[in-house]
């Protein structure tokens, strides 16, 4: 469709219809400059590397250029991009003043045991992050004394988008809202696994404490098969903040 090939030779459906392989939310950028040439992004705005990704893909060379990092002669980073996305510098001290040359020793991580993954502490954002998840123990019979587990069908997350994204990142899943920009806030966002453990640990690497917690009361479930197990379901909340 870019290439300007012919419609014919475009890949389409089953229905006849054109066929984009393209990811939904950086996409409404991409029409937005077809428009007037004319790029526009939010203020913060941290999946600027994957939206010229997505400029290379389409084969839109001018926009991909203008996402590209800007460096300097001197080899490094301009302030106009410290200002406007200040996840791509995350590792420069200083990165919200000054210009910082890009030396291997600057991205050094600090003594006591800072993880590599989270962003410094200049650039993090304050917010909070709820974690909910609906457990089921199971009582079985005499005979099954070893039935007593807790199962967790499903860890749901509350919270900004862009926060949900950088603590949990590819194991994130989207699905329910894919659509959703990194400033608003989603109730629908879950994770593509269920140990609320690992969960914790995430959080505790980003940042995050606890801050709050809740959950209903337990309520049985009873067959009218006496040969099934009880099972006794509660739902529990878990909010996380970073100052």
């Amino acid at each position: 469709m870019f290439s300007q090939k012919k419609p014919k030779e475009l890949a389409r459906d089953s229905k006849g219809r054109y066929f984009l392989d393209r990811d939904g939310f950086l996409f409404r950028y991409i029409l937005d400059y077809l428009r007037d040439l004319n790029l526009v992004l939010p203020d913060y705005f941290p999946e600027k590397s994957r939206l010229q990704r997505e400029a290379e893909f389409f084969q839109l060379r001018d926009l991909s250029q203008r996402l590209s990092p800007k460096v300097s002669k001197e080899n490094s980073i301009s302030e106009e991009i410290c200002q406007s996305d200040p996840e791509e510098l995350t590792s420069v001290p200083g990165a919200g003043g000054s210009t910082n040359s890009l030396e291997p020793s600057r991205f050094a991580a600090p003594v006591g045991g800072a993880n590599a993954r989270s962003p410094s502490l200049e650039s993090r954002k304050s917010g909070y992050i709820t974690v909910g998840y609906r457990g089921s123990y199971t009582i079985g019979r005499d005979a099954q004394a070893d039935a007593k587990f807790r199962r967790v069908a499903r860890i749901t997350v509350c919270g900004k988008t862009s926060l949900a994204k950088e603590v949990f990142g590819d194991t994130l899943n989207e699905s329910r809202d894919p659509d959703r920009p990194p400033e608003r806030y989603t109730s629908r966002y879950y994770l593509k696994y269920n140990f609320l453990e690992q969960a914790f640990d995430r959080l505790s690497e980003s940042g995050f404490h606890m801050v709050a917690c809740n959950s209903t009361g337990t309520c049985a479930y009873a067959s009218n098969d006496p040969n099934e197990d009880k099972i006794w379901t509660s739902y529990t909340e878990y909010v996380f903040s970073r100052d």
